[in-house]
């Protein structure tokens, strides 16, 4: 199944005829995408399943609807296992950022982490999963972001990329995460349970 997240409430593209949660199933060809996601971001519903019998080319015909913007990003350890975040817009995020033309997406994912939290001697682990989520700039865009497991032993000051709206940079312990997990995003959560199921 894909869950693209719209305000954090989701659509889940989904081929499972199994009902999982409460929310209204709907045929993914008989869908306009644009209405689902008025009706998510407006409150009127909480979540929806969009059912398609070819989960990957009802994924395909889902993103169709959408101008597609692409990013990386990174869950970065340190040698204590302490995972990095930044806080951005009253909100705790891990590190991202859109891929640049003639970059790859691992590259994107190093320089965005380097970019926003002023650290160094990053090493790529292996790729965890990628988000989707819905945004609002002129058009409806759908944002795919490219997640990677990264770790440095940076002893230096962490410095926040203040013209990208960040504030503070900081490795959390895991009570901590927990704790920050609770004023972030479902996509977010998605990525840190990612790298605690290995």
């Amino acid at each position: 199944m894909y869950k693209v997240f719209v305000n954090d409430k989701p659509i889940i593209i989904t081929s499972s005829q199994k009902k999982e949660n409460n929310f209204p199933v709907h045929l993914l060809k008989n869908t306009v995408s644009e209405e689902i996601v008025h009706k998510l971001r407006n409150g009127k519903i909480k979540g929806v399943n969009l059912y398609t019998p070819d989960l990957e080319k009802g994924w395909e015909l889902f993103l169709e609807s959408f101008k597609i913007v692409s990013a990386a990003g990174g869950l970065v350890l340190n040698d204590k296992k302490e995972v990095l975040f930044i806080f951005r817009n009253g909100t705790w995020d891990l590190p991202k950022g859109r891929i640049e033309k003639g970059e790859t997406i691992p590259e994107t994912a190093v320089r965005e982490v380097e970019e926003e939290c002023g650290i160094t001697n990053l090493k790529l682990v292996k790729p965890l999963l990628t988000t989707y989520h819905i945004y609002f700039e002129d058009e409806i865009k759908l944002k795919e972001t490219f997640w990677f497991l990264m770790t440095s032993d940076f002893k230096g000051v962490l410095t926040p990329q203040l013209e990208e709206g960040i504030t503070k940079v900081v490795f959390k312990n895991s009570s901590a995460i927990e704790i920050a997990l609770q004023n972030s995003y479902k996509n977010i959560q998605m990525v840190y349970d990612s790298f605690k199921e290995g």
